[in-house]
């Protein structure tokens, strides 16, 4: 598998992550980028699939993997138990892409220093939080703007810079 830049969108709830991954994905995708977005969802009883439409009776009848086939898409829906699932695997699916944003998995990724991570961050005690956890951080956005925080660390807002955040993560993973 070649190398794949890893980068984990983490923050609280109504923190602005799934914003911040979409002004990413625009911005780096008319650079020509091919971006593959995972999102962890961590409701034990939360499924892709519908009640009693055809995918879900396929998985109830017994099938393992169940491919939904339309004029735009592909959707791939696998039944399997992901309480151990590791990044690795998670990067696999994503292969043939040239950047994977990660939103959340706070635990898989806090302490894995080879990803970086963007802390989307409500408050200066969540900002406090994110220096003493996450390594190594690329920047800080959502809606508690923490400028004066730490220097080291940029703050974006990106609606209103959305180059700034992109230029960020362009040279720090693309260009390291």
């Amino acid at each position: 598998m070649r190398k794949i830049a890893v980068v984990s969108i983490v923050g609280s709830k109504s923190s602005g992550k799934t914003t911040t991954i979409e002004v990413l994905t625009r911005e780096l995708t008319k650079k020509g980028y091919k971006i593959a977005a995972v999102k962890h969802i961590p409701e034990l009883d939360f499924t892709i699939d519908t009640v009693d439409k055809d995918t879900w009776r396929f998985a109830k009848s017994g099938a393992k993997t169940i491919l939904s086939v339309a004029a735009n898409e592909i959707a791939t829906i696998e039944k399997v138990d992901t309480q151990d699932f590791s990044l690795q695997k998670i990067l696999q699916k994503c292969k043939n892409n040239d950047i994977v944003f990660l939103e959340g998995f706070r635990k898989l990724v806090s302490r894995n220093r080879s990803i970086h991570k963007i802390v989307a961050v409500k408050s200066k005690e969540e900002v406090s939080e994110a220096i003493r956890k996450f390594r190594p951080l690329l920047a800080f956005t959502g809606p508690y703007s923490a400028k004066e925080m730490d220097a080291k660390i940029p703050y974006v807002d990106v609606l209103k810079n959305p180059e700034k955040i992109a230029e960020i993560v362009e040279k720090a993973v693309l260009y390291s």
